[in-house]
Parts: structure tokens; C-alpha cells; sequence
């Protein structure tokens, strides 16, 4: 049985996707950027802001599907430019603390709405 999940506490889908999906005791969450699930506009700025935005907004998702960034196994960071990526991977340390998941991090030609990060992550639920 496959369940989505929709929250308010991150942006909506601009796409024909879900938020995230559960399945089997996992929830596959969709890529995020730095959108303000509030206000639908972009949170602009460097990446270090960009990246606390999009983490919020996973942890929103993440929260919506019985999880949370404890049980987090895998993330897959995209940059726009991998110059960014100490910046970033200061704001993800701090928000990994205690836990650290899997990554992959890559660097990317584009990505939507022209902002520097995205993040995706797999979680087990409850």
C-alpha cells in the first residue's frame, strides 16, 4: 500500500508530484528548494540560507509522513555550483547533528526556479 503525503508545513507540489510517498516503511521525499511554504515565494539569498529553507521544508515532509531527520538513511544533495559546498555543508551538519545519514552530493547545470541547492531525501517511518 502507497500513501502520499501533503502538508502546508512545505511548499506544494509545482509539478505532478507528491511531496513525498510512503511505501513499506519508507518515505521517499521529493526534492525540496528554498521555497516559504507560507507564501509560495522564493527564499532568496546565499546558499547557506537556501539550504536552512530547504531543510525546514524536509523536516515539514518528513514530520507529515510519521518520520522525522532521525530517521533519515539517505540524502542526495544537487548544487548549482560546487563552490557552494562548504556553505552548505555547514547548514546540513548543524542540522544533522547527532545523526548522519547517507549522501551523495552533486553538482548540477540547473536547477528549478534557478536556485543554488536541492535536497531529497529516504527516511523509515514510525
Amino acid at each position: 500500500m502507497m500513501r502520499a503525503v501533503s502538508t502546508p508545513d512545505a511548499p506544494a507540489a509545482i509539478g505532478p508530484y507528491s511531496q513525498a510517498m510512503v511505501h513499506n516503511g519508507l518515505v521517499y521525499c521529493s526534492g525540496q528548494i528554498s521555497l516559504d511554504p507560507a507564501t509560495g515565494a522564493l527564499v532568496d539569498g546565499d546558499v547557506a540560507q537556501q539550504t536552512r529553507q530547504v531543510l525546514q521544508n524536509l523536516d515539514g515532509v518528513l514530520r507529515a509522513a510519521g518520520a522525522s531527520r532521525n530517521s533519515v538513511l539517505k540524502t542526495t544533495v544537487f548544487l548549482r555550483d560546487m563552490g557552494d559546498f562548504k556553505a552548505m555543508n555547514d547548514v546540513y551538519a548543524a542540522f544533522f547533528v547527532d545523526h548522519r545519514p547517507a549522501r551523495a552530493t552533486v553538482a548540477v547545470a540547473g536547477l528549478p526556479r534557478d536556485v543554488r541547492v536541492e535536497i531529497d531525501c529516504i527516511a523509515t517511518v514510525g
